[in-house]
């Protein structure tokens, strides 16, 4: 694509080399694409994103995961990871870390004033919790995959709990 290339669309590329790394030449040329901006950008779920949270919910409540209580989502996160490591074998941690994900995600929407949305930031595009008083998002999936890789247990309740407590949601 080009968007940071010097040469112009008459310069042939420049052979890789020791000095040169070799760009990103994939796609039309002709094709235009922003840059963005640093700052979160979110749109409403679509219907497809909606049944992704809620297979997610589903499967959290068949292992008896209570979504309005954060004990209940970190011991079974917990719980999860143990097996992991003690079987990587079992279940990818995508599956995992998706559904953990997800938990934290519907926890922050019914217990704060944050909505569902899906995220692009600089990072890419996923699932998050939009703030739109606060201009804040939350992507779910970044809180557990980092947490994952570096085998945090017990994170779940003060980290969700101290993110409710920055907006709680009225009772």
């Amino acid at each position: 694509m080009g968007l940071f290339s010097r040469k112009s669309k008459d310069q042939p590329a420049p052979a890789p080399g020791p000095d040169v790394d070799a760009p990103d030449w994939e796609g039309d040329e002709d094709d235009v694409t922003e840059m963005h901006t640093g700052r979160p950008e979110s749109r409403p779920l679509t219907e497809y994103e909606r049944s992704r949270v809620l297979a997610s919910l589903e499967k959290a409540a068949e292992e008896g995961i209570d979504i309005d209580d954060l004990a209940s989502i970190g011991a079974a996160y917990d719980a999860a990871y143990t097996r992991w490591t003690a079987n990587p074998d079992a279940e990818g941690p995508d599956a995992v870390v998706d559904l953990y994900a997800v938990a934290i995600g519907e926890h922050l929407a019914r217990h704060s004033y944050r909505e569902w949305g899906v995220v692009t930031d600089v990072f890419g595009t996923d699932l998050g919790l939009v703030d739109a008083r606060a201009d804040t998002v939350i992507v779910p999936h970044n809180l557990v995959g980092a947490r994952w890789m570096r085998g945090e247990l017990g994170w779940i309740p003060g980290v969700v709990g101290h993110l409710v407590g920055l907006r709680p949601r009225a009772s």
